[in-house]
Order: C-alpha cells, then structure tokens, then sequence
C-alpha cells in the first residue's frame, strides 16, 4: 500500500483541485503509477491501494473526498465494494474504471452509487475531465446543503442595514472598510441586534460572495457533538458514528463560516478552533488526515468576551485571534430615531409574506414606540410587527398596559423601565407564563427573561 503528499504544482494544477484527496484503488501497478503521476501534483492528498480491503483501511483514518476504483479486483469487485460504502454513509464522489464492460456494466456501476465511468485505456485529458466533473458534482451538492441550512436568509434586493442614525451609519462604514479583507471579525451586541445580518453584509461584499456562507449556532449544538459539528468525523469515531460525515468548516470552503453565540463553545474546543483558524487545516474527528481549508470566520457573541477571559471560560489566544477586527452592535435603545425606518422596512417585508395589507401607524403610536426601552432590541420590534400584521392592528395598550395612546397624552414623560417591566409581565400573562414562548415573543434569550424576572424580585420559578 503506497501513501503519497505531493504539493500541487502552480502551473499545472486546475482551480479547487489542490485542496482534494483522492484514493486510487486498482491491482495494476502499471495503471496505480499512472494515476499518481498524473493527479499527485494536482491534488492535496493521493493515496493507493490494490484491493477493496487495502481501500477500506485507508477510508477508517482519512477523509477521501474522491474513490477512482477498478471494477475488477482480488476478492471484493469494485462494484459490490461500492454499494458497501454507499450502505456505510460514504458521500464522495468515486470513479469507476474498468478494461472490460458493456452497457448492462456500466447501468450497475451507476446504481451503486458511481459518479462516472470510465473505459481503459484512457489518457491524461480523459480522467482529468472525468476528475473535473466529480468536483463540480460535489461543489454543487455543498451548496446545496449551505443553501438548505441557512433557513432565513436576507430579502433579494432588500437593504441590509435600515436606519440613517448616526450609529448605523458609521457601521455601514465600517462594514464597507472591513468586508474586503480576509481578516476575522468579532461581532459583538446584545440579542437582537442583528449580527447574523452583519455577518451576512460581510461576507456579500467581500470577495468570496459567490461561495458559501454558513451559519452554525455554537449554543444549539451539544458540547458533545460540536467538534463533530465543526470538523466532521470518520466512521466509528466515537459510538453512533456509523457513516463518515463532512463538517461545516468543509462545506464553507471558499466563503464565511460565522460562528454564533461563539462565547457558548465548551473550553475543550477552543483550542481545537484556534488551530484550525490559525493553519487554515482540520482533522475530522478519528482522522488521521489534515485536510487544508480556505474560508473566513466571523464570530459573534452577546456577551463581552473580555469577561468571559477573566473568569476562565474563554481562552484569551482564542478570543485575540478572534478580535482582528472588532465591531460592536449599537442596541435599538441607543438609536431609537430608526424606529419607523425599521417599522416600514418590517411592514413591506412581513405583509406580503403574511398575504395581509401593512398597518397604518399612528403618530402617537409610533411616539410610543419610540420611548420603549426594547430589551430584544430589532428582532423584537420585529416580532412586534408581525403579531401586529396578524392581528390586524398595533395594539399600543398590549405594549403598555394601562396607557391609551392618544396625541394629547403621547409625548408625555414616560418611566421605561417600568414601561418594559409592564409589556414583559403582559407577555408572560398573555402565554399562561410559558417563559420560553414569551422570550420568543420578545425577541430575547431565555436566559435574558428570567434575569429581568429576577432583577424585579419575583420568584425564580415564577412561569415554566
């Protein structure tokens, strides 16, 4: 069994190909030599082996992201080997080759699972080409899983930032500074802010737009699989891991990987991150096989790293390479002169989706929004208007219980946060006290809730 990792050759590899690990399967040594001469200078990674067995063995310890195997082997056939690894999880792409075959062959080949098939005896442009497309097919199909994973992307065509306030607009600079570096960013805000909608912006003007931007949110995933999650895996990692699984450092190659709520990350991955953020390379999890990576990461937090540092659960090398760049999300409070830009962006985007006509609102309602103290910041305004469209008006008195908005009485001094604390509790009443449901509804963190809760002195276990 031979093992080659021979850099690719500038001048001779094809776009995307250096990054590729190819296992060559064929009981012809002649035909192995050929193979390795011809791709080793063009791909990341060639490994060789003369049976199904020998194959097998290099698929336990290594990530293969392309099987060019011979039908015709010792022992297992190329085919009955391949239906295997498609049973086992094997998603790489895998050529077969063969010296004798007809159309009934060739028909079997592509319903166990082939990508293409190839006749020998073949020349250098043939396999190239047959190569070629096989990382096309993939390219494609890693989109496709991006495109499938991010659920809520941005409106076509719609503005990313809305407000002309003297916050936003110095973030619009500074994102139109920042956008075309590879340098990493640490977005930083409380929730609601909208630092996935940053992130987004990052990466549409930067030069890697046209490749995949993929979100992950680090507080959703168990610190149990996150390392999985991240880098992947290879079969029989770890109990349950039945089928070699790609992670999403893998399926952002090219574009953005933006880590949320990054603060949330067990320690014992951090150090893991930092590398793979550092040398731009992974190792799947049970892998013996570095495998180069090119993306940028954008972190976000709402919470203040620096404090996380200080209490030991956030390593400072970590939290410094993560800060190259450092934007800080202004919260709706601070920039409340947005408030109707926002309510009219909110309104032409919700309404259509709802198949409802967009609310007329008041001056004295939109007065009264505008002294709200807005714990979930936009995403709650957001929320608000939603409910709003599907109920069929702003119910003003729902936001501040025992207030009739009213010109007369609109502008007068207003205590906020007795304001919040009455629209909070309202929520909890209105869903019976069901705490996750109302921090939905507020736009906010569970965890955000039950502190203000706290804060007013009601019982900890005051609703569900």
């Amino acid at each position: 069994m031979e093992h080659l990792n021979i850099p690719a050759s500038p001048e001779r590899s094809l776009e995307g190909w250096p990054d590729w690990s190819i296992l060559i399967v064929d009981d012809e040594q002649g035909m192995l030599n050929f193979l390795v001469k011809t791709l080793a200078p063009r791909c990341h990674f060639v490994m060789s082996a003369s049976s199904a067995e020998e194959g097998m063995e290099w698929l336990r310890g290594h990530h293969v992201d392309l099987v060019i195997l011979d039908i015709s082997l010792p022992g297992k056939s190329g085919v009955t080997w391949l239906k295997e690894l498609r049973e086992q999880g094997f998603t790489g792409e895998v050529i077969l080759i063969t010296a004798f075959a007809d159309l009934e062959t060739a028909i079997e080949a592509l319903r166990a699972g082939a990508s293409d098939f190839v006749l020998k005896p073949f020349r250098v442009p043939q396999i190239l080409n047959a190569v070629k497309h096989c990382h096309e097919r993939s390219r494609l199909r890693r989109e496709n899983f991006v495109l499938r994973r991010a659920l809520t992307p941005p409106r076509a065509g719609g503005p990313s930032l809305v407000g002309g306030s003297e916050q936003i607009s110095a973030l619009r600079k500074s994102i139109t500074r920042v956008a075309p570096m590879p340098s990493t960013v640490l977005l930083q805000g409380e929730s609601g802010t909208g630092k996935e909608l940053v992130a987004r912006e990052l990466h549409a003007q930067s030069p890697r737009a046209a490749h995949p931007f993929v979100p992950v949110n680090c507080a959703a995933v168990s610190p149990d699989l996150i390392e999985s999650e991240l880098f992947g895996h290879a079969r029989g990692a770890f109990s349950g891991a039945t089928r070699t699984r790609e992670g999403l450092f893998h399926y952002a190659q090219g574009g953005t990987l933006f880590l949320d709520e990054v603060a949330e990350l067990p320690l014992a991955i951090q150090a893991t991150l930092l590398r793979a953020i550092e040398d731009l390379k992974i190792r799947p999890v049970g892998s013996e096989q570095l495998m180069s990576v090119n993306l940028r990461v954008i972190a976000a937090t709402n919470r203040r790293l620096s404090d996380a540092v200080a209490a030991g659960r956030f390593r400072q090398d970590l939290f410094f390479r993560l800060q190259v760049v450092d934007l800080t999300l202004p919260p709706l409070r601070d920039h409340k002169s947005d408030i109707p830009a926002l309510v009219a962006h909110f309104m032409d985007q919700l309404a259509p989706a709802l198949g409802v006509p967009p609310l007329q609102i008041t001056d004295a309602e939109m007065i009264f929004l505008q002294q709200y103290h807005w714990p979930g910041n936009v995403r709650e305004l957001r929320n608000l208007i939603e409910r709003s469209l599907i109920l069929g008006s702003l119910n003003v008195s729902a936001l501040y219980p025992g207030e009739s908005p009213s010109p007369a009485d609109a502008g007068a001094p207003t205590d906020l946060h007795t304001l919040e604390k009455r629209h909070i509790l309202s929520v909890l009443e209105s869903v019976q006290g069901d705490k996750t449901q109302a921090a939905q509804l507020l736009g906010v963190s569970r965890r955000t809730l039950e502190r203000r809760v706290l804060e007013w002195g009601l019982p900890p276990g005051s609703g569900r």
